[in-house]
């Protein structure tokens, strides 16, 4: 557990805005102004959606929607974790949905049969661990769209994708044809851990941060804290994938 607590605190510490802040009080410090000026220009640069559309976009690949035709039969549909945050009250709780495009495309693959088996990780976040996972709460819903119990598998509780492609092995077994669901921006790591675990991998991404054309307006050279959001975690997915030597 502390590994994982580790690894999900020490990206911060390169992320841009802490190397902003770190680079201002550097040149405020041994009074080098051009740091500050150079510092000032590309924070304002990387705050624009223009440029973390196109950052984005890097990470996530091109924007495509695979049809279900063209996806043969799987053994499973494996569904990532990061779909859900969960609150709760004492023995009660309350699920706000982060990323439902993760769960409906599984539900979808699942409608139109391409296996009979579908996948839900028991995800927990580190910092706000809860009694129930991702994947058990999932699975209700599955239910209540019309997918049998019996078809449902949940796994171990896990933290990162590297112990979700462990927890899936051990669920299913190895030399399994799985059809993958997770962001695009996140499927190029996954896949490729799923991949390392011996598993066919069938990508079929969900939940695209970018459009298909990104185009020149006033209001995408205009900085705002989305932006920079954006523009963080495309970073932290690189550094993700720098981490597993997936580049």
């Amino acid at each position: 557990m502390k590994l994982i607590y580790l690894h999900k605190i020490l990206p911060l510490l390169v992320m841009p805005i802490m190397t902003f802040i770190s680079l201002i009080f550097v040149g405020i410090y041994f009074n080098k102004k051009k740091v500050v000026y150079i510092t000032l220009v590309v924070f304002y640069i990387i705050s624009t959606p223009f440029f973390s559309k196109h950052f984005f976009k890097i990470v996530e690949g091109p924007y495509n929607s695979t049809p279900l035709e063209v996806i043969n039969k799987a053994d499973a549909i494996v569904v990532l974790g990061g779909t859900l945050k969960i609150n709760e009250f004492g023995d009660q709780y309350n699920v706000e949905w982060s990323d439902a495009d993760r769960f409906f495309g599984g539900i979808k693959l699942y409608q139109a049969k391409k296996s009979n088996l579908i996948v839900f990780t028991g995800a927990k976040m580190p910092f706000s661990i809860t009694k129930l996972s991702e994947g058990e709460i999932l699975k209700q819903y599955a239910i209540g769209y019309g997918v049998n119990p019996e078809d449902i598998f949940v796994t171990d509780e896990v933290f990162n994708t590297f112990e979700e492609s462990e927890a899936v092995y051990d669920l299913i077994g190895e030399n399994k044809n799985i059809i993958l669901v997770t962001s695009a921006f996140h499927m190029k790591r996954a896949e490729a851990l799923f991949e390392k675990k011996g598993f066919s991998v069938t990508a079929f991404k969900v939940d695209y941060k970018t459009p298909p054309v990104i185009k020149l307006n006033i209001f995408n050279i205009l900085p705002n804290a989305g932006a920079l959001s954006n523009t963080e975690s495309a970073f932290r997915e690189l550094l993700g994938r720098l981490y597993y030597g997936l580049f």
